[in-house]
């Protein structure tokens, strides 16, 4: 049985700079599940399971997060799969519900981050889930002081500048577009509109890298309640609910190692494989896509997404960035949360604020970032060692009596 899959309520906290706020994870947690609930019109007692992510707390996290919500009994499963691991947790749900094993299911994800999260040594650690990912980007570069993250992706930079002439220009053009989108979004950590010259002056964290073009530590929380048509049906709910048409979730294969490309190690081909699967399942193309929310945990990475998404050639991203093209009166808006740049990245909640955006962008309750006429969403989340989770949504595809 493959039931359809529509999303009927999302909430999420607004992110904010780690420990500037007084909160724990279950309060961030029933705070953005409480919205989603009230944004579905339902209680917590209609939802049937939960899966539950995030990366820095320990195991069962899941359940005493939402115990703060009510002990209902319902099977909880957590969820760590990096940096894409909200959305992990909203593809488990959606594949209870597409499976018929559910009717309702929730997806959460969360984060309280530390300051020593996501910092650098200095030195190359023993054992990590990237070991092979390390190999490719020491064979060529040197070992460096800033976050192993940063390296990983301000290499990954290099190499596409090297190999496409990209500019630091171009790179930080997607700085300037993010920031500008998150003056109007009122979840974003930061809502401050910068320069091209102010990002490229910026403090130097990994060369062509500077702290504007890097997704900050973030906490918060995000949530998305999921249903079956049916559930849609008898309950009137056609009007807010937005279906998820196809979703896919990679992982890297001998690829991502095989040519000693930084582009490939973080995620180049992970992406292209998740892309095409949706849309060979769904039918639609890149050009049927009004709005994205992408995976921009580094500015760079959002000129690579591009190429994997077939927003353009292999090394054309920079030259799409700079054109305005992915910006509002262009040809897609990426990113108008302000994405993890801008908006913020508690790693756990990632998935679920893109679900969250699209949803309501989907629905034109996005309010000041509202893109025109959207009716097709795409998300694309990505953690590396590895895992890509792309998602495509279109609104209006139920209706009333039908």
């Amino acid at each position: 049985m493959s039931n359809r899959t529509f999303v009927i309520g999302v909430g999420m906290t607004k992110f904010e700079k780690i420990e500037s706020r007084d909160w724990e994870y279950p309060d961030m947690v029933t705070e953005a599940v409480g919205s989603a609930l009230v944004d579905a019109g339902i209680s917590y007692a209609r939802v049937q399971r939960a899966a539950v992510g995030y990366v820095f707390q320990p195991s069962a996290a899941g359940q005493r997060a939402l115990y703060e919500i009510g002990l209902t009994g319902i099977p909880i499963v957590n969820v760590n799969n990096n940096c894409a691991t909200g959305s992990s947790a909203l593809m488990l749900a959606r594949e209870w519900v597409q499976a018929g094993v559910v009717d309702v299911a929730l997806a959460v994800g969360f984060e309280k981050m530390t300051k020593t999260a996501l910092a650098g040594t200095g030195e190359l650690p023993k054992v990590t889930t990237l070991d092979d990912h390390l190999k490719v980007m020491t064979a060529k570069y040197e070992w460096g002081r800033g976050p192993m993250t940063a390296q990983l992706f301000g290499n990954a930079a290099l190499e596409h500048m090297e190999r496409y002439g990209t500019t630091t220009a171009q790179i930080a053009s997607v700085a300037v577009k993010n920031h500008r989108h998150s003056v109007n979004n009122p979840y974003a950590q930061f809502r401050d509109e910068y320069t091209l010259q102010q990002v490229l002056d910026d403090k130097m964290i990994h060369p062509p890298l500077t702290r504007s073009q890097c997704s900050p530590t973030s906490d918060g929380a995000g949530a998305a309640v999921v249903v079956s048509e049916r559930f849609v049906r008898e309950h009137g709910l056609e009007a807010q609910a937005v279906e998820i048409v196809a979703q896919a979730l990679t992982t890297d294969t001998a690829k991502a190692f095989a040519d000693r490309s930084m582009v490939d190690v973080v995620g180049a081909p992970m992406t292209r494989a998740a892309a095409n699967q949706v849309f060979t399942e769904s039918g639609l193309t890149i050009d049927d896509v009004d709005v994205i929310e992408l995976h921009d945990c580094f500015a760079i990475n959002e000129i690579i997404t591009y190429e994997g998404l077939g927003l353009c050639e292999p090394g054309e991203g920079g030259k799409l960035a700079e054109s305005g093209a992915t910006t509002y009166g262009g040809r897609v808006v990426v990113n108008p949360s302000g994405g993890l740049i801008s908006k913020g990245h508690p790693l756990g909640a990632t998935g679920l604020a893109q679900c969250a955006e699209l949803t309501w962008q989907l629905r034109g309750e996005a309010d000041a970032r509202q893109v025109d006429g959207a009716r097709v969403g795409l998300q694309h989340n990505l953690g590396l060692g590895g895992a890509c989770v792309v998602t495509l949504y279109r609104a209006g595809t139920i209706s009333k009596g039908s």
